[in-house]
This record gives C-alpha cells, structure tokens and sequence, in this order.
C-alpha cells in the first residue's frame, strides 16, 4: 500500500511536530511561526485551532522541507492506551475454531478491554525485537481522542476524535495466555509491541470514517485484509462504553481490534521471525513498515510458545 497523505496530516520528525502532505512535511512551530508548539504532547491543548489553521494553510515554497522517512510515533506519550479483543466476528470465529468450538459463536455482549503500557509504543519503521519464538501480529485502526470525553454518547463520539492512525498490537501469546486469568496487558506490552503512525489524519478526511480497508502482510504475503464496517463495536460504541467508565483524555489511544488472519489460528501456527519484514496499512492513513528482529533474550532454540 502507498502512503496516502494530506495536508490534514499530522507527523513527528526529530520528536518534533510536523504538517505532512505528499511526499513532504513542515516544521509545524515553525511554518505556524511559533503559533503551534513543536513537543508532540502539548498538540491536543490547542487542537480544534491548530486543524482549523491547517486546513487553510499555504505552503510556502521557502520553509524548508523534510524527508517522510523520519516519521515517529505520531501520538508518543498518550496517558490511557486501551486494546480491545474479539472485536471482529471472523477473528472471534477462527479463535472459537481453533479451540474445538463448533456451531455459531454469539458475539460478547461488552467490550473486551485491556491495556497496552505506553512503554510499548514505537514509530511506523522501527524494529520489532522479539523476546521468544511465540510471537504474534495484529492490524489495528488506532482512534486518538482529540477532546475530554465523559459519558459521551454513541452520536456525539466522533467529535471527540482527533484523528485516526495505523497500529500494530504485537502480542507474545504464551505470556498473553499464561493462568487462570490470562495477562492480556503483559504479553502485548513488551518494548516495540505497539508501532503506531505514520501520521495522523482527521476522521473529516474519509467519507466514511466508520469503513476503512486494513490489512497487513509478512515478508511479502498478505496475512490479514477487513474492513472497519465489520467491527461488532464501532468506534463510537466504544468511546461510548470506555467514557462511561473513565474519562478519556486527549491524546488518548484506542486499538480498535484486528480481523482474521493472526498467526496463532493459522494451520500450522505461525510466528514472526528475525529477518521478517511486517507491513501494515490503513486505506486513506499510509502504512506500517516494520523489520523484526531477535530481541534479547531471544533464542531460536526455543519452543515457539516461548517454553525453553
């Protein structure tokens, strides 16, 4: 998949904040003169003004231009990350399979939310170490919250959003599925387990923000391919259900789910290897390219569940 990028992009280069559009981007401090900080977290303080003034800014043919290929994490310290599972039905279906269930599987009836810890999260082109052979992937759409968000209702929650971006919810299944109460938050929160980016664009930049294409492919074989519209909880059912719990806060992260296609359910399983490269996309956002890698600790003599 291309990058498809537009001037309602938003970027990190050199931790600093970045207009994309194209092939290009801007020093955002620096082309809004000083208007608009360059810390990536200070971003959501002013975000209804920074999208107005990027929707009409000019780009001036003398600031100076930066390489795509320095894209970061465009959300680097969000305070709440939340995952949320079994939340497309062919992947609750090839789970249910592959544990022996047979006949229809009913959908859960709430959200299945955990956390992913921020330590987790890198940029779209950096390395995934892998601390044992048991290693999965998962292609997410990943909602940034743009505003406080309180019991918010379901036809209020899209204008809380900022904007939306493409995730990656790497998950080691042995520590995920260890126990009588599976760590769900430990085995996908090891370093490098949540590249997110390129940019971040608005939901007004798709003409539907509730169906978008994703996929992701693994040394140049699609593994996984859906459609946002097939999520069982849409975006604004979550944000719905999560704000009734606990205040969302802006900047803010939600991975939203991933569609069939993991390397756990495959037949035979599986994993990502050292030399792997894993590319992910989200239609109208751009795409993940990230290398794997042998992590420490990691050992090719292991068991791929991570047993020794």
């Amino acid at each position: 998949m291309p990058n498809e990028l537009t001037t309602r992009s938003l970027g990190v280069i050199a931790n600093r904040l970045v207009l994309v559009a194209e092939d290009t981007a801007v020093d955002l401090e620096q082309a809004s003169k000083g208007r608009f900080p360059a810390d990536p977290e200070g971003v959501f303080d002013t975000w209804d003004a920074l999208v107005g003034w990027a929707a009409t800014y000019t780009w001036d043919e003398e600031q100076e231009r930066l390489p795509l290929d320095g894209l970061q994490n465009p959300v680097p310290a969000p305070r709440q990350v939340f995952g949320i599972g079994a939340n497309y039905r062919d992947h609750l279906e090839e789970a249910a399979r592959a544990q022996g269930h047979q006949g229809e599987i009913p959908a859960p009836e709430t959200p299945l939310i955990f956390t992913k810890f921020r330590t987790s999260l890198t940029g779209p082109y950096d390395a995934v170490p892998l601390p044992t052979r048991g290693v999965d992937w998962e292609v997410e759409l990943v909602v940034v919250i743009g505003r406080h968000a309180e019991r918010v209702t379901e036809s209020d929650a899209w204008s809380h959003v900022a904007g939306l971006t493409v995730g990656q919810d790497i998950s080691e299944r042995a520590v995920q599925l260890a126990g009588i109460a599976p760590q769900f938050n430990m085995g996908k929160s090891y370093p490098g387990f949540g590249p997110m980016g390129p940019v971040l664009v608005t939901p007004d930049e798709f003409d539907d923000p509730d169906d978008l294409e994703i996929g992701c492919s693994l040394a140049g074989q699609v593994m996984q391919t859906g459609r946002t519209s097939d999520l069982i909880f849409s975006v604004p059912e979550l944000i719905a259900y999560i704000s009734g719990v606990c205040p969302l806060l802006p900047g803010d992260v939600i991975f939203t789910g991933t569609p069939a296609g993991v390397g756990l359910f495959r037949d035979p399983p599986r994993f990502l290897q050292p030399g792997d490269t894993l590319v992910t996309w989200v239609k109208g956002v751009g795409e993940l390219r990230n290398p794997v890698t042998a992590g420490p600790g990691y050992s090719a003599t292991d068991e791929p569940n991570g047993d020794k």
